[in-house]
């Protein structure tokens, strides 16, 4: 009889994928508690005094309750990044756009609704620099009834890179930086799983350490919670195959490294298929274009160990070979090869004609400084914009004020491009472009609105890799290219075939990035870049999507109890 009665539950499953949709409920206590790194002991924010944070397990289609009760010192809010929340912008998270912050004291219930989401997603906080130490993956497997699109692993490993590590505390990082208006203080380590590896002192007792037997493959379910940084990882001796991105499946693509932005994430196949005999290192190396010195060059290291009964051949592990930190060529080589499989399972839903496009150039900016000198260049005080617009947070989040129709938060007026063109990628810049403007400004979507953003990065006061983040969506990359984009010429080369889904990707240093999705997701949702103090400094944006005409195309009603500013 059990058999049977599981048999006709399945059956069910089949029929009616709504019918095994499940519930999953979690306690997150955000709380303060003593860490030690680098030989050093430091009060950290953490959730359940866990660090990093717990991971959460769920299939497609499953909804995920999280009751964060902060009893930490200051507030705290959670965003779930690369869940869609369909209708359901009252529980994404971003401070000041969705909620208003969870002050010390107090509890708020965030309802994650998943849709299509399968693979990895993440969550961490969504305010000041708090995701340093306050994140976890999102672990969504598929929907009951069916498997994955590959071989089934023998055993899955989270794979938390980034979490740079501040012997300082990493609000009183920004802290500093706000106050003198120059860069933000280089991060003293890169972490994988919360540890720096054995490459840096008082590391090696914590080192994480990957036990795996010979002839076995494991899926690796990576995230970039790095603060700054883009990642090249990679496991000495071994190819990995990347199967899945940002909560999304890629045809599966075989790498000696892969490199990966902040805030996105992959999913990869390893098979133990080395000599048992050997240990091997697992190595996060950074991606950036700052200055040595403005960043951690040591990598961060684990251990792939053999179960094995052989005597090891060595006890120091081998070691990968990553590209150099500015290696332009291996990372868009990299992060541009993904394709979407493209198949009756996952089919491919890029809209072949566009009904509204946006061209948003991102940009590092400098402001006067407002005391005698700023540790900006030239005195000055460092911001960032899009379109010439700096982002300055609203005193009551954007949802609340566009919901109950409150007046005077936020502006509509974010332009579909820039004041004014000019070579974007040039050498030298005229100083008249460094000023932007200070502003709460929005753009209105209509809903089903079939949407062309184009990404363009610039050379103004530096250059850099923007990754680029939009929330309540997951869109198709169509194409990217080096110098300024060319409305006429680019879109011929664009792939409308395969084009990878994501929610997070790297605009190239002094290049271009073309996405598409359709605005079908009413709400509010913010648009940003993730690298963490460019969005501070104001590289932001927030996309309102209009309600549809039918009852299931309408924003829901806010919960009972949102957290008051």
């Amino acid at each position: 009889m059990d058999f049977l009665c599981l048999l006709l539950v399945f059956l069910h499953c089949l029929a009616s994928t709504e019918a095994c949709s499940m519930t999953h409920s979690h306690v997150f206590n955000v709380e303060e508690v003593p860490r030690t790194r680098l030989c050093r002991t430091k009060s950290i924010m953490t959730v359940n005094g866990q660090f990093p944070g717990p991971n959460l397990y769920a299939r497609r289609g499953d909804t995920i309750v999280v009751k964060v009760h902060n009893h930490a010192s200051k507030n705290v809010t959670i965003h779930w990044h690369g869940v869609k929340q369909p209708r359901n912008p009252w529980s994404d998270g971003p401070e000041f756009i969705t909620q208003c912050p969870i002050k010390p004291g107090a509890s708020f219930t965030y309802t994650i609704i998943l849709s299509t989401e399968e693979g990895t997603v993440w969550w961490h906080a969504h305010n000041d620099f708090d995701r340093a130490t306050v994140h976890g993956a999102i672990v969504v497997r598929p929907r009951r009834g069916t498997r994955y699109p590959f071989p089934h692993p023998f055993q899955e490993f989270v794979i938390t890179l980034g979490r740079e590590w501040w012997n300082r505390g990493a609000n009183a990082v920004l802290e500093e930086a706000l106050s003198t208006g120059g860069e933000v203080e280089s991060s003293d380590a890169f972490t994988i799983n919360g540890q720096p590896g054995d490459l840096y002192p008082c590391s090696s007792a914590g080192t994480f350490r990957m036990l795996v037997e010979h002839g076995k493959t494991y899926l690796l379910r990576v995230v970039n919670a790095a603060m700054s940084n883009g990642l090249f990882f990679s496991v000495a001796s071994h190819t990995v195959v990347v199967v899945g991105s940002d909560g999304n499946y890629v045809k599966p693509l075989s790498a000696d490294y892969i490199m990966i932005t902040p805030g996105e994430t992959m999913d990869l196949l390893l098979e133990a298929n080395q000599p048992p005999d050997v240990l091997y290192y697992m190595a996060g190396r950074a991606f950036s274009y700052l200055s040595l010195g403005s960043f951690p060059t040591t990598a961060t290291t684990a251990i792939v160990e053999y179960v094995s009964d052989l005597p090891l051949e060595s006890t120091k592990p081998l070691q990968p070979t990553l590209p150099y930190y500015n290696d332009t060529a291996a990372a868009t080589n990299f992060s541009f090869a993904l394709r979407s499989p493209a198949n009756a399972a996952h089919p491919v839903d890029v809209p072949m004609t566009v009904d509204q496009d946006m061209f948003i150039v991102a940009a590092i900016n400098e402001l006067e400084c407002p005391q005698a000198s700023c540790a900006g260049p030239n005195g000055t005080r460092l911001r960032a914009s899009l379109n010439n617009i700096s982002f300055v947070d609203p005193p009551i989040d954007i949802l609340e004020a566009y919901y109950a129709g409150i007046e005077g938060v936020f502006g509509e007026n974010f332009p579909n491009m820039p004041p004014y063109y000019y070579n974007f990628t040039a050498t030298d810049q005229p100083l008249s472009l460094l000023l932007p403007t200070l502003g709460t400004e929005v753009r209105v979507l209509e809903y089903g609105a079939r949407m062309e953003v184009v990404f363009q990065g610039t050379s103004l006061v530096t250059g850099d890799n923007h990754p680029m983040h939009l929330h309540g969506y997951s869109f198709y990359v169509v194409g990217w290219g080096f110098g300024n984009f060319d409305k006429e010429r680019d879109p011929l080369r664009y792939n409308l075939e395969d084009p990878p889904i994501k929610n997070t990707v790297g605009v190239p240093i002094n290049g271009w990035v073309a996405v598409r999705f359709t605005a079908n997701n009413p709400g509010v949702w913010f648009m940003h870049c993730h690298i963490e103090r460019h969005m501070i400094w104001g590289m932001n944006t927030v996309l309102i999507v209009k309600d549809g005409e039918g009852p299931k195309e309408k924003v829901l009603p806010p919960p009972r109890h949102m957290p008051p500013c």
